[in-house]
């Protein structure tokens, strides 16, 4: 039990940590609302990581889990609003916690009902705001298609999407995974929020509460499949082989995109272009990253090598990576 409360605390101060490195340079510039940022991600990561350890198996998978929520593209772009909207989506996933973590045996179906605590307190919130003159964040904010591109290039589109939506490049490739045995699962009821949170995100204003903020339904239900999809890739066998290589080759597929993309841009009269060229390129080197880490898995999978510290090794070092240079570049594009 100690040690269970000494890993939570360790998670909880690394979260810190990495939040004050992220937004200390801009601490001058903040007023006393946008202090609530820091604390914000923090409370996202770690209502995440907690919320996660009802499926991931790995602390480690959960802890990354836990960092693409409060440190993703997602919840970091929400600071071009006022803090209250970070705040009501870091809130999230300590919200779902109840049905997690509920009823059990033969008031199991209680936990269905629970699952809509997090919808109910999102339209609360809404209702109490307007009341109060709180406007957190614009009613006609929703996603559009062509904010999607951010799944994939969510550098790319940081200064140009009001609603930044998308996951850093690396756990695309353990998100697969997690997706692969999410289906294999039969997880229907995270399916089900997943659809819930883009259907929501994509409609107009519902009963005055602003579309964008169903999407953290979504993102939170992603980056624990990222959690669980780190365990999988990590745990890889033989008869994985296969699944493993495709998801290498995604990897690749993206970088080559990328590339291409990039070199669209350098070829632009007068380098009016090459701002997003260096954006593309350092998003085609995430990728390879990712490739390169997926490669390897699969080569030791193949090779029936159970080394489980080294696969932690490569995975971990990858995510981290790119978590920590994609989170450095969105804040620093926003402030």
């Amino acid at each position: 039990m100690n040690r269970s409360i000494g890993k939570f605390a360790a998670a909880a101060v690394a979260y810190l940590a990495f939040a004050v490195y992220l937004y200390q340079p801009y601490f001058k510039c903040f007023d006393k609302a946008q202090f609530l940022l820091v604390v914000n991600v923090c409370i996202a990561a770690v209502g995440c990581l907690v919320l996660s350890r009802r499926w991931v198996a790995s602390f480690v998978g959960s802890f990354f889990a836990g960092a693409l929520y409060g440190f993703g593209p997602y919840l970091l772009g929400l600071a071009k609003f006022h803090p209250a909207a970070g705040l009501l989506t870091a809130l999230v996933p300590w919200l779902f916690c109840p049905a997690a973590y509920g009823p059990k045996g033969k008031w199991r179906w209680l936990r269905v009902a629970l699952a809509t605590l997090p919808f109910v307190v999102i339209l609360a919130f809404f209702q109490a705001a307007a009341y109060w003159r709180l406007f957190a964040i614009p009613l006609q904010t929703k996603l559009r298609i062509a904010d999607l591109a951010g799944l994939f290039v969510p550098l790319v589109m940081a200064d140009r999407s009001l609603a930044l939506i998308g996951f850093y490049h690396v756990s695309i490739a353990v998100m697969l995974v997690g997706i692969s045995m999410l289906v294999a699962a039969r997880r229907y009821g995270v399916m089900i929020l997943f659809a819930a949170g883009v259907v929501l995100g994509f409609c107009p204003p519902i009963l005055g509460v602003s579309p964008v903020i169903w999407v953290s339904v979504s993102v939170l239900c992603c980056s624990i499949i990222a959690g669980g999809g780190m365990a999988g890739l990590v745990s890889a066998g033989r008869a994985d082989t296969k699944a493993v290589l495709v998801t290498c080759f995604i990897m690749a597929g993206l970088s080559g995109v990328a590339v291409l993309l990039a070199a669209k841009y350098t070829s632009i009269f007068a380098g009016l272009g090459a701002g997003y060229a260096n954006v593309f390129a350092d998003t085609a080197g995430m990728y390879i990253l990712g490739a390169i880490a997926a490669a390897i898995i699969y080569f030791f999978a193949r090779a029936k090598m159970r080394i489980a510290w080294l696969r932690w090794a490569v995975v971990t070092a990858a995510m981290a990576i790119d978590i920590f240079l994609g989170a450095r570049y969105i804040v620093d594009k926003i402030f």
